[in-house]
């Protein structure tokens, strides 16, 4: 059953989650929500084109996405920034001191949702039938 639709909608609701917590000074929470914001909308371009994919490197799904239509070197840069919050923003020992609310910045979080956001978009475009300009 394709649900391409059910991934976009998820992954917009993880932004809309990630904006919320920048807002309140969640930086780690945003920066992981960015991630999985961006990690679900690649996934529902996969859902749509009928392919099932597994893991959660947003450059890792962006480069096979790759194979099939360009993708713009500056998402695949995001991707590998949002890739590195996956595990660290959420646990204390992949740090070497102090937890993960105190490791995470608003400029980190800022330019990790707005990676999320350009990923979305990316990713929408693709949903709608436009090839990406």
């Amino acid at each position: 059953m394709e649900r391409s639709r059910d991934w976009i909608a998820q992954a917009e609701w993880d932004l809309d989650h990630a904006r919320s917590d920048l807002d309140r000074g969640y930086y780690d929470w945003a920066c992981f929500s960015a991630q999985q914001a961006a990690e679900k909308a690649v996934k529902a371009v996969f859902q749509k084109l009928g392919a099932d994919v597994w893991g959660h490197s947003v450059a890792d799904l962006l480069a096979e996405l790759g194979k099939r239509v360009p993708v713009p070197e500056e998402l695949m840069e995001g991707a590998l920034e949002l890739d590195k919050v996956y595990i660290p923003a959420r646990y204390p020992d992949a740090h070497p001191s102090g937890a993960p609310r105190e490791r995470y910045t608003r400029r980190e979080a800022q330019r990790l949702v707005a990676y999320a956001e350009s990923i979305i978009r990316f990713c929408k475009t693709l949903l709608s039938g436009h090839q990406p300009v």
